[in-house]
């Protein structure tokens, strides 16, 4: 039985967190570039820093608010124009992005003290979602074609296989013109990063092949996995599947169902994963205030001592509601029901100008006045693919992905 009750009324409550969370990609964007805040504060004034893996699935959420109506077509197009050629202009790293730059003049704003160059992950993730903007707008339009090209430029202008470091058989998350290759942290599975190798796969001009991808990232200590968690099979990840970004920040683009390989069914898996994400909230250990069937969701997110890796197993009381709500095409009952007791009893606490604030802790009586942009494009295009799939069916449209994802050795209706 659904927990909102008949299709209609849940229908109105997935309207309304959508259209609010997405207030703030397209209310609260960049004045001048456009692109995504890293974060907002309730009651603070917004800073000039953006995250470009953030700016990747508000541009999924602009479309999805498109297609749902409550953007106009040509309104969209303008913003993601601006948008666009602000990138093109912006420095780069080989033609990769760093994780976050300055909205106004481009520059690049250092994550770390040695992170002041290059990302892939938040490259990938933007990519992502600039590959289905250049779908999306496919008319024969002076606008549409211009926007269409410049995603191109940056596109095939990205050296994937800079990060291989001259041929290793692994990708490399960061580079930097002051530090090298110092960070030296390489990208392997499992986690969130599945979406780089596919496109560094995927890539016209600058790609790497699929020796890098089964040399690198199938590679990982935690990539296979097997076990069972409260009756529950992971195929892959670390014990007790990590945090639930792993289900969801490289499948807004990438169509999990039916995508399979000779290392698993990733539908599988992320069904999987989100089960014994929840069905740990269910038991609850730690015997932390509020946790059950009905409230659950266990990823990186903030603390009222900062942001903070979580999962089943680094559990400190903390539930972020877009961690249940990204999760609706995996387990629809259970999110929505989750999502019915976030609009309850938390609602006043939890609920404001954006959507879902970042997180919260009833057992330390904390609820996060901060939203985060990541969080908020996940929630806005996961909901948009569990009720129509479009972002799955723009991203798998592309034809150098289908081409990328059959080198490496995927099965997917799409590729049929």
């Amino acid at each position: 039985m659904n927990p909102l009750g008949s299709e209609a009324e849940v229908s109105r409550a997935l309207d309304a967190v959508q259209r609010q969370t997405l207030r703030y990609f397209w209310e609260f964007g960049h004045p001048v570039s456009g692109l995504a805040r890293d974060r907002l504060t309730i009651g603070a004034p917004a800073d000039d820093r953006v995250a470009i893996g953030a700016s990747g699935m508000g541009t999924m959420a602009i479309i999805a608010g498109v297609e749902r109506g409550w953007i106009r077509r040509g309104d969209a197009l303008e913003r993601l124009l601006g948008t666009v050629r602000f990138l093109e202009r912006a420095p780069t790293y080989h033609g990769v992005f760093p994780h976050w730059m300055n909205g106004t003049t481009g520059a690049t704003i250092p994550f770390d003290r040695k992170d002041d160059g290059g990302d892939l992950v938040e490259t990938a993730f933007l990519l992502q979602g600039l590959l289905c903007a250049r779908q999306y707008f496919d008319r024969d339009d002076g606008d549409e074609r211009e926007l269409r090209r410049i995603v191109d430029r940056i596109w095939h202008e990205t050296e994937w296989n800079w990060h291989s470091r001259g041929g290793l058989k692994v990708l490399y998350w960061h580079w930097s013109p002051n530090h090298g290759w110092s960070m030296d942290f390489e990208i392997r599975g499992w986690n969130e990063c599945l979406m780089t190798y596919v496109l560094a796969a995927s890539a016209p001009r600058f790609g790497v092949d699929s020796g890098v991808y089964h040399g690198g990232w199938t590679q990982g200590q935690d990539f296979r996995n097997g076990r069972s968690y409260h009756g529950i099979a992971l195929p892959l990840g670390p014990d007790y599947g990590g945090p639930l970004a792993f289900a969801h920040y490289s499948f807004l683009g990438l169509d999990p169902r039916g995508l399979k390989d000779r290392h698993a069914d990733y539908w599988q898996q992320n069904v999987c994963h989100v089960r014994i994400n929840r069905e740990h909230c269910i038991r609850n250990p730690h015997g932390y205030k509020g946790y059950g069937p009905d409230c659950w969701g266990l990823t990186s997110d903030d603390t009222d001592v900062g942001y903070r890796f979580m999962d089943p197993v680094h559990d400190l009381g903390f539930i972020a509601p877009h961690a249940a709500l990204a999760s609706l095409p995996y387990a629809p009952e259970a999110s929505l029901a989750a999502l019915r007791h976030f609009l309850g009893a938390l609602h006043d606490r939890i609920w404001g100008e954006c959507g879902f604030t970042s997180s919260f802790s009833e057992s330390r009586d904390w609820y996060s006045q901060d939203y985060i942009g990541l969080d908020q494009g996940t929630t806005v295009v996961m909901i948009e693919n569990y009720r129509s799939g479009l972002l799955w069916k723009l991203f798998m449209s592309c034809p150098e992905i289908r081409v990328g994802l059959a080198s490496l050795g995927f099965e997917s209706p799409h590729l049929r």
